[in-house]
């Protein structure tokens, strides 16, 4: 299956990036957690995400809604994409990837599901 994702967190950088899904035109800005910006720890020897990393737009994991494998409810994003080719994108970019598997987490209580993908 192929898919549109937008990618958020470009490879080799980190700085978590989100999608703002509260302001118009829905800008990408730095993720805060309890007011303070949110990086990723860099892995010895890599820098940042090793990965692109962002989200497939007009998708939505529902709060109110429990999922049957996790059993947990939605985390009110869009879907998660984890993009592993070789390209190194840049923040906003719409990169067509082809979805190779998913993997179901629960992140502070909530389903939090990743797609995998290639470029």
């Amino acid at each position: 299956r192929v898919a549109h994702m937008v990618v958020e967190v470009p490879r080799w950088t980190n700085a978590k990036m989100e999608i703002s899904l509260t302001e118009p035109l829905n800008p990408i800005k730095q993720d805060v957690k309890k007011g303070a910006l949110r990086f990723v720890s860099n892995v010895f020897p890599h820098h940042g995400y090793i990965w692109n990393y962002g989200a497939l737009p007009q998708t939505w994991e529902d709060p109110r809604h429990v999922d049957p494998d996790t059993g947990a409810r939605g985390d009110n994003d869009p879907i998660d994409v984890i993009e592993i080719g070789e390209r190194v994108a840049a923040r906003g970019d719409v990169i067509k990837v082809k979805i190779l598997g998913t993997l179901a987490l629960i992140d502070e209580g909530e389903t939090d599901w990743k797609l995998l993908a290639i470029d």
